[in-house]
């Protein structure tokens, strides 16, 4: 029997699940963090496990044909790496923000925008892929949680230069932080999630009405926008935003382009692609996918 393999992993976790040539689930399983670029060897213990576990027992890992959605997934020299290291009968790697894509509009054509703790944009067009954005948090991630709690922070010293206002909700996260000065020395080890927990809080305050709050919300909106607009190039396709800050923005930007809900997730995106592999007959070398899978 042909199986499929989905995976859909990041820096928090690892999913697999398992289906047959019909798209009939047969296994799901978890497992932990797989980051192929700062951790390879624990990537791929974790891809391992969940993949065993997702095929069980009586099914040989090479038996199955693979499509990995993975953060890192662009890094070419992380993904060659990997693949070289694994065990199954086909494997196709592309960054995750490939198989979100696929999970949730599956071949029709559209825009995804997928906004939590990071950010990444995508639009479909006759099969054709074009992905932006997902640079990570030190040079892109725009708009998402991590972005818009960089974006406070820069706001609160700022303020206290004197170049804006200080308002109520920033003095009272620098005042959590012991100042500004202890801000600064804690920023630099700070991870993306630690900058994204301020973001429902932003929030708040933003419908609060605290003026820095709103500035940091509408400064996000202007870059989700402006990203939408760029992939639609004058079209009008639908519009699917996923992400813990997806209803936010779908919220804001209602009427301004048709939007849907997604079909899936990342993970049933990866089983989408590997069965629409093996149909076209690209299921054989174990290989790695570029930027735009």
């Amino acid at each position: 029997m042909t199986l499929f393999l989905g995976i859909d992993g990041g820096g928090t976790g690892c999913r697999a699940l398992v289906a047959d040539i019909d798209g009939q689930v047969t296994g799901s399983a978890a497992s932990g963090p797989s980051n192929i670029v700062s951790d390879p060897d624990g990537a791929l213990d974790s891809i391992l496990t969940a993949a065993r576990s997702a095929a069980g027992a009586s099914v040989p890992l090479d038996h199955l044909h693979a499509v990995l959605g993975l953060a890192g997934g662009n890094v070419r020299e992380a993904v060659n790496r990997l693949v070289a290291r694994l065990p199954f009968a086909s494997v196709h790697v592309v960054n995750d923000g490939i198989t979100a894509f696929k999970g949730a509009l599956g071949d029709e054509d559209g825009v995804m925008a997928a906004i939590g703790t990071g950010s990444i944009f995508a639009v479909q067009r006759q099969g054709e892929i074009r992905e932006v954005g997902g640079w990570g948090f030190l040079l892109g991630d725009e708009a998402s949680g991590a972005w818009m709690g960089r974006r406070l922070l820069a706001m609160g010293l700022r303020a206290v230069d004197g170049f804006t206002e200080m308002t109520p909700f920033l003095s009272e996260v620098l005042a959590e932080f012991g100042g500004p000065t202890q801000l600064v020395g804690a920023a630099p080890t700070m991870r993306p999630a630690e900058f994204a927990r301020l973001a429902p809080r932003i929030l708040s305050a933003a419908e609060a009405g605290d003026a820095a709050a709103s500035s940091v919300l509408a400064d996000a909106v202007a870059e989700v926008t402006r990203t939408i607009e760029l992939l639609q190039a004058g079209d009008s396709l639908p519009v699917v935003f996923l992400g813990g800050l997806g209803p936010v923005h779908a919220e804001r930007l209602a009427g301004r382009w048709p939007q849907r809900t997604a079909i899936g997730g990342s993970v049933e995106g990866a089983v989408f692609m590997a069965r629409r592999r093996f149909e076209a007959g690209l299921s054989g070398p174990v290989r790695g996918g570029g930027r735009h899978g």
